[in-house]
């Protein structure tokens, strides 16, 4: 049986990580925003744990319609 362990304690996130994670994102934020340009990610070691800022450039807020 493989075992896949996640390291919870690191210091930074790689870059190819960072990608990953943005795309992935960009695909929930895209339903919600009309995005344009870049999207950033910052990340802050705090007493707690982690500040995780996602920044992206939003032209409109889109609506929704509620299921029925």
């Amino acid at each position: 049986m493989k075992s896949t362990a996640i390291l919870l304690e690191r210091e930074d996130m790689p870059d190819f990580e960072r990608e990953i994670f943005l795309k992935d994102l960009q695909k929930v934020t895209e339903e919600y925003f009309e995005c344009e340009g870049q999207t950033a990610l910052e990340i802050t070691r705090t007493e707690e744990g982690f500040l995780v800022c996602v920044i992206f450039n939003a032209r409109r807020i889109k609506s929704l319609k509620r299921p029925i």
